[in-house]
């Protein structure tokens, strides 16, 4: 299973909000500007992630975007969800639709998917965007790599 950029971007957006909650709301340019990413395709992942309920819009001179709940209560999941829509390796396994194939009952290989559909889904509702200010903080990681569009 591979993420597009619009779950990798996203995520950086949403961590940069997470670094500056708290204070005024932020402009899509500086946070385009600091995570090194198009303010056009930025804009394009903030309007799903409004859609989703995760930022909120502060219009006017001193408007920007700040996250709609506390880093503490967002993680990683709810993101990529909102970006890249359900979690599933495979079709057959869709976190929406689980039982979608029409060889569900007769598939060996399915139980492996929905395997994996579940530990990626644990491993990424199990990261806030408060674990990530906190390990940014340590320095204990570092991305500066930009993907392709």
């Amino acid at each position: 299973m591979r993420l597009s950029t619009r779950g990798h971007y996203g995520l950086k957006a949403m961590f940069d909000l997470a670094q500056n909650y708290g204070s005024s709301p932020i402009p899509l340019k500086a946070v385009a500007q600091r995570q090194n990413l198009s303010e056009h395709y930025l804009e394009q992942l903030i309007a799903m992630l409004r859609k989703a309920g995760l930022v909120n819009g502060v219009r006017g001179a001193q408007g920007g975007y700040v996250l709609a709940r506390e880093p503490s209560k967002i993680n990683v999941g709810d993101v990529i969800r909102a970006l890249e829509g359900p979690i599933a390796p495979v079709y057959c396994v869709s976190e929406e639709n689980p039982g979608a194939c029409d060889e569900a009952d007769n598939c060996i290989t399915r139980t492996v998917w929905a395997r994996v559909r579940d530990g990626i889904a644990a491993v990424m509702d199990a990261i806030s965007l408060a674990d990530l200010c906190r390990e940014a903080e340590e320095g204990s990681y570092i991305c500066k790599g930009k993907l392709p569009e």
